[in-house]
């Protein structure tokens, strides 16, 4: 699920929602603001996949492991 497959789509996979979630991040934002954006992204149908609010912690996760996000007191920011 990290990664789409034949049977994952891009939207589907951690890599495709941290794409999505690095689009929103603008500037330095919880992880519940972050949660309250995407659900008014999905219900306008910006956003077509629904995902759990489990699937945004691990891509969360999955993105700080990989340098893309930082954590400072409770917010998160992108890296450079």
């Amino acid at each position: 699920m990290i990664l789409p497959t034949k049977h994952t789509t891009i939207e589907q996979s951690f890599l495709g929602f941290g794409a999505y979630l690095l689009q929103i991040l603008d500037k330095n934002n919880t992880v519940d603001l972050l949660w309250q954006k995407y659900q008014a992204d999905y219900k306008s149908q910006i956003y077509p996949v629904k995902h759990t609010f489990d699937n945004l912690i691990l891509t969360l996760v999955f993105l700080y492991t990989i340098g893309a996000i930082n954590e400072t007191q409770g917010e998160l920011k992108k890296c450079n």
